[in-house]
């Protein structure tokens, strides 16, 4: 699968008006587009930060979906946000639990790396940190994100509570200086939200 993910910076005094606007449009326009899978909001109401991910079928659907999209995105984030970065990534890993939309937080992490050590990196997240996640009371989900050509991505983790995503910040900081010993990842971004809203697109279920 394919991802786009979308991280808006602005007004704090706004920011609920803008989460408003995209928890109860944004599925809607995503539910008519071919090959869409899922979506989450999340938001740091305090420093005014938006991220959002999308989740595709294939690369074709994510870039026919951001024709279609792209305008209203802009409009549904105005007048909150300053800043708007999108960027699109392959879904290297993808694990969660069967209660993954009843989680509360949520932490993503950005990372480069050589781009030739990426599949290093995928064989090592997916042998090593899934299952080691997994096992952490409180998860609830998580993904690699890549982009291949320019070696960059990002692990994003889902918790129950906030318990659950205090309790484990230690054991990922073990798991990012791992890799870093191991393949040479470089972190460069870490950051918690609250989670807004996490849906799947009906028609998708079994």
């Amino acid at each position: 699968m394919y991802a786009r993910n979308t991280y808006a910076v602005g007004d704090p005094a706004e920011i609920d008006g803008a989460l408003e606007g995209l928890r109860t449009e944004a599925p809607k326009l995503l539910a008519d587009c071919p090959g869409f899978r899922s979506f989450g909001l999340f938001a740091d109401r305090d420093l005014g930060k938006i991220a959002m991910g999308s989740f595709w079928d294939s690369e074709a659907d994510r870039a026919n979906s951001d024709k279609h999209l792209g305008e209203r995105r802009t409009e549904l984030l105005t007048p909150f946000a300053d800043s708007v970065a999108v960027q699109n990534y392959e879904i290297a890993a993808l694990a969660s639990s069967p209660e993954l939309e009843a989680a509360r937080y949520f932490r993503m992490g950005r990372f480069e790396i050589d781009p030739a050590r990426i599949d290093e990196l995928i064989g090592l997240f997916t042998e090593n940190g899934l299952p080691r996640l997994q096992d952490f009371p409180g998860f609830r989900g998580a993904a690699m994100f890549v982009d291949r050509e320019l070696g960059r991505g990002a692990v994003c983790t889902l918790f129950a509570d906030r318990a659950a995503l205090v309790a484990s910040r230690r054991p990922q900081s073990g798991a990012r200086r791992e890799a870093a010993q191991r393949t040479g990842l470089r972190a460069i971004c870490l950051e918690e939200f609250d989670v807004v809203l996490i849906e799947d697109n009906p028609a998708t279920e079994p």
